[in-house]
């Protein structure tokens, strides 16, 4: 009796060290589960930053103006521009090789007393635009830069948000004038521009450091209902087919910009 006794017991024991060993293997089995999963999370996690995180380096070789300039420092590029255009207007000194009578299609223009004079004008913007998750107003003065170094002022004629219905009446044939110190700027689409380059090109960046386009995309003309309240949206361009957010110029009011910058933008100094 002892020895079936002890036979049973022996039984008894493989099978418990049996039972253990299987259940180590269980547990070895979920560890390479979590850590794929992990894994995965974090590739998800990756795929949203990419889509907010953008490098505007492709189009700094497209800006060339009269001595506009730019350098790369750090995470910024600083441009400085004298804010001379490269085309004619009247509102150049009639002595000037440049200066043009009015020969635009506004029967109501009227030449405001200014005149165009050099300017010192530095941005810094940010080579890595994201969206702000506070945006700001854009102020009076310079908003943005164009390619050929002419500054992009907002959708307003002067403070408590006054609409430029009067000021239209004085911009010139390429649709920019200047202002009392001389400023000249673009309020609305710089026709210089898309005629030289096409209503669907890159015109210049905002000083968030997001690019700015004319009123063409794919073929078909931009409306305010195709973008957001930063009169912007995110899509494929010639120069970032990837796609990036950026803003759009239209032919109605606010034209270039609507509540603010989308990113957060750089320094301007004058």
């Amino acid at each position: 009796m002892k020895s079936l006794k002890s036979i049973f017991h022996f039984i008894l024991s493989v099978v418990f060290l049996s039972f253990s060993i299987s259940s180590c293997s269980s547990d070895d089995n979920d560890t390479p589960t979590t850590e794929i999963t992990q894994g995965e999370d974090q590739d998800a996690d990756d795929d949203v930053t990419d889509e907010t995180s953008y490098d505007i380096t492709p189009v700094l070789s497209l800006f060339d103006g009269t001595d506009l300039s730019y350098e790369v420092s750090g995470g910024n590029v600083i441009f400085t521009t004298t804010d001379l255009p490269n085309h004619k207007s009247p509102y150049w000194d009639t002595s000037h090789e440049l200066y043009e009578a009015y020969n635009g299609d506004n029967s109501s223009f009227n030449l405001n007393p200014n005149r165009i004079s050099e300017q010192n004008i530095v941005f810094t913007i940010p080579l890595a635009p994201s969206a702000a998750s506070t945006n700001e107003e854009t102020g009076l003065g310079p908003i943005g830069i164009s390619r050929n170094g002419i500054v992009f002022f907002n959708q307003y004629a002067g403070p408590n948000n006054q609409p430029l219905t009067s000021e239209i009446n004085s911009f010139d044939q390429y649709l920019g004038h200047p202002q009392n110190a001389g400023t000249y700027h673009y309020h609305i689409e710089p026709t210089f521009l898309t005629g030289e380059y096409g209503a669907d090109a890159f015109l210049g960046l905002l000083s968030d450091g997001f690019p700015v386009y004319g009123p063409m995309e794919n073929g078909a003309e931009i409306t305010n209902a195709d973008l957001d309240d930063f009169h912007g949206h995110t899509s494929a361009t010639t120069e970032f087919p990837d796609g990036i957010y950026h803003y759009h110029i239209t032919d109605a009011d606010p034209y270039l910009n609507g509540n603010g910058y989308y990113g957060t933008p750089g320094n301007v100094s004058m």
